[in-house]
């Protein structure tokens, strides 16, 4: 389903308006050759140490009921941004976590990074959850302002990891 989000915030047509770039968000439904490129290209922009998701990792997460793939794409329809959105349920609720959003670098700065995670919360709304988390490196100063913006707030928490080799 599309995302009706307007650059502004304001709900309408289901595209994101800024100076230079209009983008359309929707939920990914189909796996193809296509969006497998498209994510060759996006996730060298987010992650030096992570290869890009081969056909089968993109389907596992298309076609998992707790997790939805945002896609941004221009008038053309060219992929230019991606956000995952993961859901799950606790004993205290349902939680739902930004992840993995990148934007092209050409798209940047246009509010195509902004409409991605407006149809992610409205989306997480819908589903019932109490909030909305993520974690942005220090270092992503333009995307920190952004979840600043947007209502996100800092949570005092310890993040703890345990790295699980493969």
């Amino acid at each position: 389903m599309p995302a009706e989000v307007l650059h502004d915030g304001t709900h309408a047509t289901g595209r994101v308006r800024s100076r230079l770039v209009a983008a359309t968000i929707s939920a990914a439904s189909v796996v193809d050759d296509e969006l497998v490129a498209a994510f060759a290209g996006l996730i060298p922009q987010l992650s030096s140490s992570s290869p890009p998701p081969t056909a089968a990792d993109l389907a596992a997460i298309v076609n998992n009921d707790n997790s939805v793939l945002f896609i941004a794409r221009l008038e053309d329809g060219s992929i230019v941004g991606s956000l995952t959105l993961a859901l799950y349920r606790i004993p205290t609720g349902v939680k739902a976590w930004i992840e993995d959003v990148v934007v092209d670098d050409a798209a940047r700065g246009h509010g195509v990074g902004e409409a991605l995670n407006r149809a992610a919360i409205d989306e997480a709304q819908r589903r019932g959850a109490k909030n909305v988390s993520l974690t942005s490196r220090a270092s992503r100063a333009a995307a920190n302002r952004l979840y600043q913006r947007l209502g996100f707030a800092p949570y005092e928490t310890n993040l703890y990891r345990y790295g699980l080799d493969t």
